[in-house]
């Protein structure tokens, strides 16, 4: 089973930005999610107005998820996922909090909250079946980070044991691959995931991504901090940061990550 993923942190409705404000962008990430035609994308920052003007231009897509807040309020993890191709076997949100079921709740030092969307898909020309996760780790509490990916990896775990499916696991996770929740989720700290996740980037020659959040002045000199990740299931086949210019700007204020992969 061949299929593209990707990552993509919206920006979110931000009147202050001028011309980079998402009423002038709309058309822009539209483009760049139909040049890449991804079969699962994980968003970030995404507001319940942005989110319904992408379902009118993207019908073709499903989506997962509900705002931070609780319903539609404040700002959604959203998966959408192509209808025609993916069926939703089951799907689900959490708050990364020591409340994870409590809507809003704040977890450790952390400045909002935060949470992950999860959904579980069954392909409809193969009938193989996976697991997609969708996260965003806070810009600003170094516990938050840590405690919340270690959250997100008991989860993921918890998935697996039901029943082991390839998983992909995308965000942004506000982190360098040196920081401690990235090298959780690659297996690398002290405390360890049963379930093994591989970092897409190393797919790459070097390994190597660059800067993925650019502040729309773009530019790719420094490291990146959104991520996609996979279960060894999944076989990379290539990634890629997403530079592109559409229209003379940036669809967003980080650069989307694609993926893509086979199911063994």
């Amino acid at each position: 089973m061949e299929l593209r993923v990707m990552s993509f942190n919206l920006r979110y409705n931000n009147a202050g930005d001028g011309a980079n404000a998402w009423p002038h962008r709309i058309e822009k990430v539209v483009r760049t999610i139909r040049r890449y035609d991804p079969l699962l994308i994980g968003t970030q920052e995404g507001l319940i107005g942005m989110l319904t003007d992408l379902d009118k231009r993207l019908p073709e897509y499903g989506r997962l998820g509900m705002g931070r807040l609780g319903g539609t309020e404040g700002e959604f993890n959203a998966i959408f996922y192509k209808k025609s191709e993916l069926a939703v076997i089951d799907f689900g949100q959490f708050w990364l909090s020591d409340a994870p079921e409590v809507p809003a709740s704040v977890g450790w030092d952390a400045d909002l909250p935060r949470v992950c969307t999860s959904g579980r898909f069954r392909h409809r020309a193969t009938g193989r079946e996976l697991y997609f996760f969708n996260t965003h780790l806070d810009h600003r509490g170094r516990e938050a980070r840590v405690q919340g990916s270690r959250l997100v990896g008991r989860r993921i775990d918890e998935a697996r044991a039901e029943e082991e499916l390839p998983l992909i696991l995308t965000g942004d996770f506000n982190c360098h691959p040196s920081h401690e929740p990235v090298r959780y989720l690659r297996g690398e700290a002290e405390e360890r995931m049963a379930t093994r996740l591989a970092d897409a980037y190393g797919a790459l020659p070097d390994g190597r991504a660059g800067l993925t959040a650019h502040d729309f002045r773009g530019g790719a000199e420094g490291e990146p901090i959104d991520y996609i990740f996979v279960t060894e299931e999944c076989v990379v086949r290539s990634v890629e940061v997403v530079r592109d210019v559409v229209d003379g700007g940036y669809p967003s204020d980080h650069y989307p990550i694609v993926a893509s992969l086979r199911i063994r």
